[in-house]
C-alpha cells in the first residue's frame, strides 16, 4: 500500500512510526530520524518524556495497536516488539504500511551453533538467552507468515547513547571510582557490539537499496575481548585500567555484566552494503557523556556487594 509523502522546506518527509521511542534504542531510532525531518510517530504508554519533534500514539502493545488504524505509514521499525503476541497486536493495528524492519536478535541462534553465526544457520532454543530468544524468533516467524517483505535484524550487544541496561556503565563506574575491573576468564571472552548510530545507518541502508535478501546479521566486523573493551571503558573515562581476573568457581554474572558466553555473527551480508562502523572508542565516548549525567536512567545491578562480600 502506497504512503503519503509530505513537504518540509521543499524535503520530502516520510511517515515513520517506531514502536516505543522513550528507552535505549527506539529512543536513538526516533530522534535519529526525527533529526533527518522525517514525520516520526512514537507508539508506547506515555509513561515517559517523549523525543523532540516525534509524535506519540498512545497505547499498550501487549492489548492493542488499534489506534494505529487511521495512520498510512512509509515505513515501520518495530524496536520492542518481544514475542508474537505483540508483532501479531502490531500487525492487526497497521492498515497502510510500505517498509517494515523488526530489531530482532542474535539470540535465536541455538548456542550450539558453530560461530560465527551465519543468516542460514538454524534458529530455536538458546539456553543462554532461554525465553527472550525464543520469544523474538517466533515473532520472527509470524512477522514473515504475515509480511514476507519485511526485512528482519539481528544485532549481537547493541551500546551507546541511551544505554539503559548496566553494562558500558557499570565498567564506567569502577573507572570513575578508579576501583579495579574484575575480569573473568583472563579476559579471554570475545563479545561482539554494534552501536545504536551504526544500526540507524543500516536501516536507512536497507530501505534504500531494498536488497533481496530478508534476514540480517548485523554488527561489528571484528569481536574484541573483555580485555580490550574494559581498557577502552577506562580510557574514555581518563582512568587507568587494573585488572584482576577471577577463578571459575565464581558466577560470572554476579561481578561482570555479561553472560559467560562467546558467540559472534557473520556480517559478510552486511558488509555488502555497509562497511565502515563506529569505533569502539568513539562509540563508548559518546555513551559515557551520557551516561554521567543520566545515571538515574539506568537500571542498576549491584555488582559492588558481590565484589565486596567475595572478591576483595
Amino acid at each position: 500500500m502506497s504512503g503519503d509523502y509530505f513537504f518540509k522546506d521543499g524535503n520530502i518527509m516520510r511517515n515513520i512510526l517506531v514502536t516505543g521511542g522513550t528507552v535505549f534504542v527506539s529512543k536513538y531510532i526516533a530522534e535519529y530520524f526525527a533529526g533527518k525531518n522525517e514525520n516520526v510517530y512514537v507508539f508506547n504508554r506515555n509513561r515517559h518524556p517523549g523525543v523532540a519533534g516525534t509524535t506519540l500514539i498512545e497505547g499498550d502493545k501487549t492489548v492493542s495497536f488499534e489506534a494505529l488504524n487511521n495512520y498510512r505509514f512509509d515505513l515501520v521499525i518495530a524496536v520492542n516488539i518481544y514475542n508474537k503476541n505483540e508483532m501479531k497486536n502490531l500487525l492487526d493495528g497497521l492498515k497502510y504500511v510500505n517498509d517494515f524492519i523488526f530489531i530482532s536478535s542474535s539470540a535465536v541462534y541455538p548456542e550450539s551453533t558453530k560461530i560465527p553465526f551465519r543468516e542460514t544457520d538454524k534458529t530455536g532454543f538458546n539456553s543462554v538467552w532461554k525465553q527472550y530468544g525464543s520469544d523474538k524468533l517466533e515473532a520472527e516467524k509470524y512477522l514473515t507468515e504475515r509480511l514476507p517483505k519485511a526485512y528482519i535484524l539481528r544485532p549481537p550487544y547493541l551500546y551507546g547513547k541511551y544505554q539503559n541496561l548496566y553494562r558500558e556503565g557499570f565498567v564506567f563506574d569502577c573507572a570513575l571510582k578508579q576501583l579495579p575491573f574484575y575480569i573473568p576468564k583472563q579476559g579471554k571472552l570475545k563479545l561482539q557490539f554494534f552501536n545504536v548510530y551504526d544500526l540507524c545507518l543500516f536501516i536507512d541502508t536497507v530501505i534504500d537499496e531494498k536488497p533481496s535478501q530478508h534476514i540480517f546479521n548485523v554488527g561489528n566486523s571484528e569481536p574484541v575481548d573483555i580485555n580490550e573493551y574494559a581498557g577502552l571503558c577506562y580510557n574514555v573515562v581518563g582512568s587507568r585500567l587494573n585488572k584482576i581476573y577471577v577463578d571459575e568457581k565464581h558466577n560470572q554474572r554476579d561481578y561482570f555484566p555479561f553472560y559467560d558466553y562467546e558467540y559472534y555473527l557473520d556480517v559478510t551480508q552486511q558488509n555488502l552494503f555497509f562497511k565502515e562502523t563506529v569505533s569502539m572508542y568513539d562509540g563508548l565516548k559518546e555513551s559515557f557523556e551520557w551516561y554521567r549525567n543520566n545515571q538515574d536512567k539506568v537500571i542498576k545491578r549491584d555488582y559492588f556487594s558481590y565484589i565486596k562480600n567475595h572478591l576483595t
